[in-house]
């Protein structure tokens, strides 16, 4: 600020992330659209909240107002596992240590915010506060709580990827008009007091939700809210969402629509610097930076709607794209990097291959309600074409200074299956080719998460033949090429509607096909999913149909063991939970040299 011969700054942004110049890094993203409207920002990277709490107060009072977030993942996530044993590291901080942020990290800093400046508007933003915008379960805590805004005392939040949202914040301020004002803002939410008028916006319709105290009292209602909630979120023309907590009434306002590519391009093209702060020189390196510093985001955005992921909660179902040009030149960023050694690690986006796939014909996507494109088959308007992606990792492939670009991003591969997507226009066939010849890093995730066609119903995932299909159409290339591919599948247990029975049946369905498992997981109710409305409520929020769960530790544990079949010190415990099940017909499928047993 003093090199600057700045005074006071216009807006200070507080992030539990350890500060990265980076597009992948929401944190650098948000900081650089506000340089861009001409303001003054400053940032304040994991600020220290035990102590005199002098990092809240080193860049002085904002103008304007504070910007709040956890980071790139919600502080609860980052802290803690399925089982709720806390994490000994941090992929966002220098050398991977953890304790270098708060447990509910956007709260924490929010109250400190507000004590410290009672009169400094604060505006929340980021996976943690985006999720938890409405009445929610908290799987840690194990209780519902009410929306963020209540909580930790912001006066907005902003959900959803934030530019949007956040460059007409910064045009009505710069205009004069007071923060207080900016209640019909889309994709943000604030909280009104008890008797203020709700805010007029004649383009918009209203729903109402179950009130938070009526949450509290019953499960079944409170289950019922999360079809509302999704389903506006994933429309092209939402209502405004309207819920009483308390005396209170928070109200979100519909989302924008899905970033233009030129807009994603504005957002990709700021001149970052690709770089940790130079304050953390001395300090390990930062990994979730290294993870990604070679790599090259191509889109935002899913269709899947798969029941356990917040990704279209959070970035939407429509997919962004940014241009072949915006990326290209990226690419050139990339292989100048002086550590560059002509690996880039992913050509990806939160699916790897849905770049550029949108509705054909966009007045049909206006009436859906859908919170999937592709389950439980694949919308028969959804453009599924492969050819651009495949044009696109061509060129990239062809840069003199790119040995390898590999594709490490999640493979949707039900995409990529003739049995399943019916929308072929004959590029499939070329962008295997293409992805298994050139772009594979010796493994290829792909996530079937379950083999029990009654828990994948659930899922929102197709069937487990389809998975079968597309081994087999992988197998064939990497054979017909003499290559050493490894398919990695991930598999989920204890999701809600899986029994210990379908995890048994799993293990050895699995264990046919040749795989020892690794990537699997638990799985964890995190806050704006359907399966975490199931697990704590017990009712399918659409079907409002009930739905058993898995909620014990011990019986979570007892459906996670079945992954670890070949692990001497599991096959007592897997024979005896199979003749509990009356299943003994899968103990000699399961266990080797079991016969007798």
């Amino acid at each position: 600020m003093r090199k600057r011969d700045w005074e006071e700054l216009d807006v200070i942004i507080i992030s539990g992330d350890a500060y990265v110049d980076h597009p992948a890094f929401g944190t650098a993203v948000i900081g650089r659209i506000i340089e861009s409207e001409g303001l003054r920002v400053g940032i304040v990277p994991q600020p220290n909240w035990r102590d005199n709490l002098q990092d809240f107060q080193k860049l002085g009072k904002p103008k304007l107002f504070f910007g709040v977030t956890s980071g790139c993942m919600d502080s609860m996530v980052n802290h803690y596992t399925a089982g709720k044993r806390r994490r000994s590291s941090d992929a966002y901080t220098p050398g991977g240590e953890a304790g270098f942020r708060p447990d509910y990290a956007v709260t924490v800093y929010t109250k400190i915010l507000k004590q410290l400046f009672p009169d400094v508007p604060v505006l929340i933003g980021g996976i943690e506060a985006s999720l938890r915008r409405v009445t929610h379960y908290d799987y840690w805590s194990d209780q519902l709580m009410p929306s963020i805004l209540e909580s930790s005392g912001a006066d907005m939040l902003v959900y959803g990827m934030g530019e949007q949202p956040l460059r007409q914040i910064m045009e009505l301020l710069k205009k004069g008009v007071p923060f207080e004002s900016l209640k019909t803002i889309p994709q943000t939410s604030v909280l009104l007091k008890e008797g203020e008028e709700l805010p007029k916006n004649k383009r918009w319709e209203d729903v109402n939700l179950v009130s938070h105290e009526v949450c509290l009292q019953d499960k079944k209602l409170y289950s019922s809210n999360f079809k509302t909630v999704e389903q506006e979120s994933n429309k092209l023309n939402a209502r405004r969402i309207l819920q009483s907590v308390g005396s209170k009434m928070l109200v979100i306002n519909p989302p924008f629509k899905t970033m233009t590519e030129k807009e994603m391009d504005a957002s990709f093209d700021f001149p970052y610097t690709r770089l940790p702060h130079p304050k953390y020189k001395s300090r390990a390196p930062i990994p979730a930076y290294d993870m990604i510093k070679f790599s090259v985001n191509m889109h935002r955005g899913c269709f899947g709607g798969c029941s356990f992921c917040t990704i279209s909660a959070h970035q939407g179902k429509f997919i962004a794209s940014r241009s072949e040009k915006s990326i290209l030149k990226e690419v050139e960023e990339v292989v100048k990097m002086p550590d560059f050694k002509g690996y880039i690690s992913d050509l990806g986006g939160p699916s790897a291959n849905m770049y550029k796939m949108k509705g054909i014909d966009e007045a049909i996507c206006e009436r859906c309600v859908s919170p999937s494109c592709i389950h439980p088959v694949i919308c028969s308007n959804l453009d599924t074409s492969h050819a651009p992606m495949t044009e696109l990792y061509k060129k990239v492939d062809a840069h003199p200074l790119v040995k390898k670009a590999f594709v490490g991003s999640g493979i949707r591969y039900d995409l990529l299956t003739d049995s399943y997507n019916k929308n072929g226009d004959g590029s499939i066939d070329d962008y295997m080719n293409q992805l298994v010849t050139r772009h594979i890093s010796g493994r290829l995730k792909v996530a079937p998460e379950h083999t029990a066609d009654n828990t994948l119903k659930i899922m929102r995932k197709p069937s487990f033949k389809h998975f079968k299909e597309f081994k087999k159409k992988y197998d064939l290339i990497n054979k017909k090429h003499g290559l050493d591919q490894p398919l990695i599948p991930y598999f989920i247990s204890s999701h809600p509607g899986s029994t210990e029975e379908d995890m048994a049946e799993l293990a050895a369905e699995t264990k046919a096909l040749g795989f020892k498992l690794e990537q699997v997981q638990d799985f964890t109710p995190t806050p704006m999913t359907v399966a975490t409305e199931i697990f704590y409520s017990g009712y399918h929020p659409y079907t409002l149909q009930k739905v058993d769960a898995a909620i014990a530790r011990d019986e979570k544990k007892d459906q996670n063991v079945f992954f670890f079949w070949y692990k001497e010190e599991n096959k007592q415990k897997i024979i005896a939970r199979l003749k509990a099940l009356n299943r003994e017909d899968l103990i000699e499928r399961l266990i080797d040299g079991s016969k007798g047993s």
